[in-house]
C-alpha cells in the first residue's frame, strides 16, 4: 500500500513539474515585461523632464529678453545708460519681484550670463591688443598695484570695525579691490568713450588686475587653509607668465599664417564659427590651465586684434556680444534681494561707500604717481568705482574653504549691484569734478602734478632706447626658453607615454 502511494505521489510530481515550468517561465515573462514597462517608463519621464527643461530654457530667455526691451527702450527715452535698464529688468524678472512672472530655472540664465561674460572678455581683447597692452604695461601695473594694495587694506579695516575676524577681513579686502572690467567696457560703449585716452589706460589696468587676481586666489586660499607657501605663489606666477607668452607665440606665428591660407573660404559665417570656436577653445583651455574663463577669452581676442582681420571678426561678432552681454546685466540684477538690503543697508552703504570713495583715491593717486595728468588720473579714478564678477568668485571660493561668514556673499552682491548702478553716473561726473577741483587746488600743488608729469613723459622717453635694445635680446631669451619648456612639456606628457606603450621593452632599461 505504502508503495503504491509512493508511486502515485512520483508520478503527480512527475506531471507538476510541466507545468510549474510553465508557470515559472510566464513568470519570468511577467517581470520581464514589468521591467521593460518601467525602463519604458522612466525613458518617457526622462524624455518628458528634458523636453520640459528645454522649454523652460526657452521661456526663461523669452522672458528676460523682452523684459530687457521694453525697460531698455523706457531707459533710452530717458537718456540714462542701457546697462542700468538691463539691471532693472534683471530684478523685475528674478522670484523677489513678485507682480511679474519670474524665471523658472535660475541655473539658466547663469550658464546665459557664463556665456555672455566670456564673449565680452573675447570682445574686449579684440579692441586691445598685445602691442596696447605692452605699451601701456609699467603704468597699468604701477596703478593696479596701488589700487589692489589701497582697496585691500581699506577693506581689512572696515571688516574689524564690522567684526569679523582676520580671515573674513583679508576675503572682504580681496573682494573690494576688484574693478569689473564688463561693466566698465559697457559703460564706456554706451557713453561713447571708448577712444579717449583714459579709457584705453583704465582698460589696461583693469586686465592687469585680473591676472593679479589669480594670483590673490592662489594667496587666499594657501591662507584660508593656514598653509602659505612662497614656492607655490611663485609657481602660479611662473605658470601665468608661461602660458600668456605661449598664447602670445601662437597669436604671431601660427593665427595669422592659417589666416592667410584660408582668406579665400572665409565669408562672414565661416569667420563666425572660426572665432567663436577660438574664443571658447582658448576659454576650456585657460581652466585647464587652472586659471579663468574670463582670461581665456580676452587673451584670444588680444590675439585675434593682431591679424589683418581684426575688424571684420569684431564686426560678425557684436550681435553675439549684444545678445549675451544683455543677459548678463540682466543676471545680475536677479541678484538683487530687497530683504538682505533692508536687514543690512547700514553695512551695504557702508562698503559701498568705501568702494567709491576707495576706488577713486587710489584710482587718481596711481595714474598720477605714473605721470599722467591730473584730468586723465581723475578720469580713471571715477571709472573704477565698482565691483564686480572677480568679487563674487572670490566670496565664492570662500564659501566654498568654510571660512567666509554666510552673510557676507550676499551684501558683496548687493553692493556690488549698487556700485554697478551708479557707474555711468560717476564717469560723467569726472569732468565736472575735475574742474572743481582744479579751480581749488593750491597753484604750488598743479605745479608739481605737471612737472612731474612732463618729467615722467621725457624719462620715458629717454628710457625708450634702452628698452629697445635690451627688449629685443631679453624677449629672444624669454621665448625661446618658454617655446623650450613647452616642448619638453608636451614630450612629458603625452609623447613619452605614447612611445612607452610602443615599445614596452624600453621599461627593462
Amino acid at each position: 500500500m505504502t508503495k503504491d502511494n509512493n508511486n502515485r505521489s512520483l508520478k503527480g510530481v512527475a506531471l507538476a513539474l510541466p507545468a510549474l515550468a510553465g508557470f515559472e517561465a510566464y513568470a519570468d515573462e511577467v517581470v520581464s515585461n514589468q521591467a521593460t514597462q518601467t525602463v519604458t517608463t522612466q525613458e518617457v519621464a526622462e524624455t518628458t523632464e528634458e523636453s520640459m527643461h528645454s522649454e523652460g530654457l526657452i521661456a526663461d530667455l523669452a522672458l528676460i529678453l523682452l523684459l530687457g526691451a521694453v525697460v531698455t527702450i523706457l531707459f533710452k527715452k530717458l537718456k540714462q545708460p542701457v546697462v542700468l535698464g538691463y539691471i532693472l529688468a534683471g530684478f523685475l524678472a528674478s522670484p523677489k519681484f513678485e507682480y511679474l512672472p519670474s524665471i523658472a530655472h535660475s541655473a539658466n540664465i547663469d550658464f546665459w550670463a557664463e556665456l555672455g561674460i566670456v564673449v565680452l572678455m573675447f570682445t574686449l581683447g579684440l579692441e586691445f591688443s598685445f602691442k596696447k597692452l605692452l605699451n601701456s604695461g609699467s603704468s597699468a601695473v604701477t596703478t593696479a598695484l596701488i589700487i589692489i594694495t589701497g582697496m585691500t587694506f581699506a577693506g581689512f579695516g572696515v571688516g574689524h570695525l564690522l567684526g569679523l575676524d582676520n580671515i573674513n577681513s583679508i576675503f572682504l579686502g580681496g573682494m573690494l579691490s576688484m574693478s569689473s572690467t564688463t561693466i566698465i567696457l559697457k559703460a564706456f560703449t554706451d557713453l561713447g568713450l571708448k577712444q579717449k585716452k583714459f579709457a584705453s589706460l583704465v582698460l589696461a589696468v583693469l586686465i592687469i588686475e585680473d591676472l593679479f587676481a589669480v594670483l590673490m586666489l592662489v594667496l587666499l586660499s594657501s591662507l584660508a587653509m593656514g598653509n602659505v607657501e612662497g614656492s607655490e605663489l611663485l609657481f602660479s606666477v611662473a605658470k601665468l607668465a608661461f602660458f600668456l607668452i605661449l598664447w602670445f607665440v601662437i597669436g604671431v606665428y601660427v593665427l595669422p599664417t592659417f589666416f592667410d591660407r584660408t582668406r579665400w573660404a572665409l565669408n562672414n559665417e565661416t569667420l563666425l564659427v572660426v572665432s567663436m570656436g577660438l574664443c571658447f577653445g582658448m576659454a576650456f583651455f585657460s581652466v585647464f590651465c587652472g586659471f579663468s574663463l574670463e582670461l581665456g577669452a580676452f587673451v584670444t581676442g588680444s590675439i585675434l586684434a593682431g591679424t589683418m582681420i581684426a575688424e571684420r571678426i569684431e564686426k560678425v561678432v557684436q550681435p553675439i556680444k549684444d545678445l549675451f552681454g544683455a543677459v548678463f546685466f540682466i543676471s545680475v540684477g536677479m541678484m538683487v534681494d530687497p530683504n538682505i538690503i533692508v536687514q543690512y543697508w547700514g553695512e551695504i552703504l557702508l562698503l559701498a561707500c568705501v568702494v567709491i570713495c576707495g576706488m577713486i583715491t587710489f584710482g587718481t593717486l596711481g595714474m598720477l604717481a605714473t605721470g599722467q595728468t591730473l584730468r586723465v588720473a581723475m578720469e580713471s579714478g571715477f571709472s573704477l568705482t565698482q565691483i564686480g564678477e572677480f568679487s563674487f568668485i572670490i566670496a565664492s571660493l570662500g564659501m566654498s574653504l568654510g571660512v567666509l561668514d554666510p552673510t557676507l556673499y550676499p551684501i558683496i552682491v548687493a553692493v556690488s549691484v549698487i556700485t554697478i548702478f551708479t557707474t555711468p553716473y560717476f564717469i560723467k561726473l569726472a569732468d565736472p569734478a575735475y574742474r572743481f577741483v582744479e579751480k581749488h587746488l593750491p597753484k604750488g600743488l598743479n605745479f608739481l602734478i605737471e612737472r612731474y608729469s612732463t618729467q615722467t613723459v621725457d624719462t620715458n622717453e629717454r628710457r625708450q632706447l634702452w628698452k629697445a635694445i635690451l627688449g629685443r635680446y631679453l624677449w629672444r631669451i624669454v621665448l625661446y626658453s618658454v617655446l623650450l619648456i613647452g616642448v619638453i612639456l608636451v614630450s612629458r606628457l603625452w609623447l613619452y607615454p605614447l612611445l612607452e606603450g610602443i615599445f614596452v621593452e624600453w621599461d627593462t632599461l
